[in-house]
């Protein structure tokens, strides 16, 4: 059994293709975000993979949509997205495949 902290990871990502990590793959990236109400991220998209989003707890917002506790968000290669915390919370984010290069700022 290993045990390790969230802290230990860049972003709370601890699977994928890059150090360090639980599991080295290129496969897929799992990562989990905490999140303070008013935490932002740009606007961003990925040319390749496409990024599962699960809230595990509180509200975001999601180019102008809110999502709440429960909520599954699918964001296709290409497709831009921003985030915004409207409260404190928790994500799971999967990205298939994992290719760290792949996020780009718009």
């Amino acid at each position: 059994m290993e045990v390790r902290d969230i802290s230990e990871f860049a972003k709370g990502w601890f699977i994928g293709d890059f150090e360090p990590t639980m599991l080295k793959t290129s496969d897929f990236e799992v990562g989990v975000k905490f999140f303070l109400k008013g935490d932002t991220e740009p606007l961003h998209k990925q040319i390749v993979a496409t990024e599962f989003t699960v809230v595990v707890s509180g509200e975001i917002q999601m180019n102008d949509k809110k999502f709440v506790k429960g909520q599954i968000i699918r964001i296709d290669p290409e497709e831009p997205a921003d985030f915004l915390a409207l409260t404190d919370g928790s994500l799971l984010c999967l990205k298939t495949p994992s290719i760290p290069t792949d996020r780009i700022v718009l």
